[in-house]
Parts: C-alpha cells; structure tokens; sequence
C-alpha cells in the first residue's frame, strides 16, 4: 500500500461529544461528499453510534447508500436537480428538500404515483443567492398551501454565508429574513416540525441561530470552519480525524543549484537528500501547493521542493536524512504538517483539501 487515509473514528465521536455540549438541540450530523472524505458509510454509522439523531448529504445517491447500508435513522438530501431518483427517495424514506415550485410539483407527482406522501423540508434563499426559494417565494407559498395534504412539512431551513465571519452584520441580516420567511409560512397555517438554519461556525459562534436541530459539518472532523477569523479546530477542544501517510520511492542526493521538477521551478539552495513520495495531485495533493507544507519523516518537517506531479511529489529530507526508500512519510496530521497548513500553503480551505482526496487512496479506521 503505497498511500493510505487513516481516519480516527473515535475522534469523530469526541468530536461530535464537544458540539452536543455547545448546543441543546439535536445534531443533523452532515456527511456529504464522502463524509468530506473521510468515508461516507462508516463516519454515518460513528455519528450516529455517537449521538447524531439526523444525517444530511448533498446527493440523493449518498443518502440512498446510507439506506442501502442499513442506517435507518432521519435522513435528508438537499441538492436534488430535476428528474434525480424520487422513487427510490421515496420508497427509502429520505426526506427531501425544496426550493422551487417546479421541483415541488415534481416530487409531488411521483409521490402519487408510488403512493408515498413524501417527507420534505422548504429551503428558502436568506441572503446567500445560492440554493433556496428567493423570487418564487410567494408562489411558492400558495402551491404549499393548496396541496398540503399531499406532503408532510418536516423542516425549514437556509444557510449562512458568512457565519465563519462571527462578526459580520451580514449573519443578523440573514437570520432576520430567515424568521421572517419562517413567520409568513407559519401565518399561513404551515407549521414545520423542525427548523435548522446553524452550520459549524454558526454552532460555535451564535447560539442564536441554533433554532431546533443544528447541521454539523466541518467541525466533526475536528477542523474549524475557519482558522483566520475563527481559530484552529484544537481552539474548540476538536481533534483531526483524518492522516495521511505514503511511501517514499526513492531517496536521492542532490547538489545545490539543481533545478527541481516540472519547469525547475525551484532550485535547491544547498547540498541535500530529496525524498521521492508517491503521491501526488491525482491522489488530491493540490499542484499549486508552495513549500509552506510538505511531509514529516520520524517527526521531521521536510517541505516541498518544486512542483506536485500526477503520482508523486519531492521533498527536502535535509542533508542528514537516514530516511530510504520504503519507509512511510506523514503527508498530513499527525506528527507532520496540519491539513491547515497544507491548505493555507494551496491558497485554499481545510473543506477542499480534506474532500479531494482521491478514492484512490485507500480510507483505513
């Protein structure tokens, strides 16, 4: 096994243990993309093992997994396109969720067709201008209205786009419009059993917006949604469950002045060993990554040297390395360098590098 994924289930669970005592609503325990690329069956069953009482994945296709792998407990899907498998939602019991009314009608309509009134939760846009109900929302309440009878009303719910911003007025904006949508619903005679509005920052920073059930995501897997305005995961008492180990294939001596990789891009300032690790960006390492973050050998940062190729990346080892070809470097977690680190060396997020990992490389708990 030249590259593996270890994830540490029990840290999900401590995980998940810290939220449940920040909140006193129940936890929607988000396990989309993968599980955020941790591994969608088994980060299911350790949340609910750990006291999740909901699960919620984008895709219709992840959440009927779910169901195919026995966990039967609330689940919703929340980014179902047009003509996406309704049938099979249905006859699976997954809640589903709305924001247009052609979709609506849609899912009304193989709703009769199998004979199973369908369990749906209204999104609507509270100031993201991304999913949700927005311009069609009055329309939209006259069509819940009229066939009422034909679904059950489970949730309402929308999505901050700046909770990982504790500070930003935008996040009161947001929460203002979403109760009032929520009192024009219910002043028509619609009343939904839940109401989920706080992702991971919102759960950390704004108890307010808790409402009757929170979705966690980011935070389960012991990240912070965000570590410039927010702080590290390990702020919140989390803890990382996910590290990355790969082999290196060969070690090489090499003179200062030698051009590195694709483009020499870098070039070695000193006398040292290079690392050969096989793993690169088809494995989901970014290709843009700096040297800011690298692989650690017996507890020993050794960076990037040049550019990440498809299947494999060189590392500084330093001139006194006794590391060889076989033996196994830490690319993330652990004793090396931080899945923050990686991303803030990639100009990117902890959320992208952790679900880019590549299936190809195998997830073992």
């Amino acid at each position: 096994m030249r590259a593996f994924v270890q994830v540490d289930l029990q840290a999900i669970a401590h995980n998940i243990r810290q939220i449940s005592a920040r909140t006193t609503v129940p936890i929607l325990a988000v396990v989309k993309a993968d599980g955020y690329g941790h591994g969608l069956i088994p980060v299911a069953t350790q949340a609910v093992d750990a006291g999740a009482t909901w699960l919620g994945t984008a895709l219709l296709e992840e959440a009927i997994a779910i169901r195919n792998a026995g966990i039967e407990v609330p689940l919703i899907a929340w980014l179902t396109p047009p003509h996406d498998d309704f049938e099979t939602a249905l006859k699976l019991n997954i809640d589903l969720s709305v924001s247009s009314v052609s979709l609506f009608a849609e899912i009304l309509d193989q709703a009769k067709r199998s004979q199973i009134r369908p369990r749906l939760h209204f999104e609507i846009d509270s100031g993201m201008r991304r999913g949700g109900v927005l311009d069609e929302w009055t329309a939209f309440l006259d069509f819940a209205q009229e066939h009422r009878a034909e679904y059950e009303l489970i949730g309402f719910w929308s999505h901050f786009a700046r909770a990982d911003e504790p500070e930003s007025q935008f996040n009161i904006l947001q929460q203002r419009n979403f109760d009032q949508k929520l009192a024009e619903l219910e002043a028509i005679g619609l009343t939904p059993e839940i109401v989920h509005l706080s992702n991971s920052a919102a759960i950390l920073s704004n108890a307010s917006a808790h409402k009757s059930m929170v979705r966690l995501g980011i935070a389960m897997y012991g990240l912070s949604p965000d570590v410039q305005t927010m702080g590290s995961g390990l702020s919140f008492n989390l803890q990382p469950a996910m590290t990355i180990k790969a082999q290196i294939h060969l070690v090489k001596a090499a003179k200062a002045g030698d051009p590195i990789g694709y483009g020499g891009t870098e070039v070695l300032k000193y006398d040292t060993k290079l690392g050969i690790v096989v793993m690169g960006y088809s494995d989901g390492l970014p290709r843009s990554t700096s040297n800011a973050a690298g692989v650690s050998y017996e507890g020993e940062k050794a960076p990037l040297v040049g550019r990440i190729s498809m299947d494999q990346c060189v590392v500084d080892l330093g001139p006194h390395s006794s590391a060889k070809a076989g033996d196994f470097v830490t690319v993330m977690g652990g004793d090396g360098y931080t899945i923050d680190e990686w991303a803030l060396a990639a100009n990117t997020i902890n959320y992208e590098i952790v679900t880019r990992i590549a299936a190809r490389v195998p997830r073992i708990y």
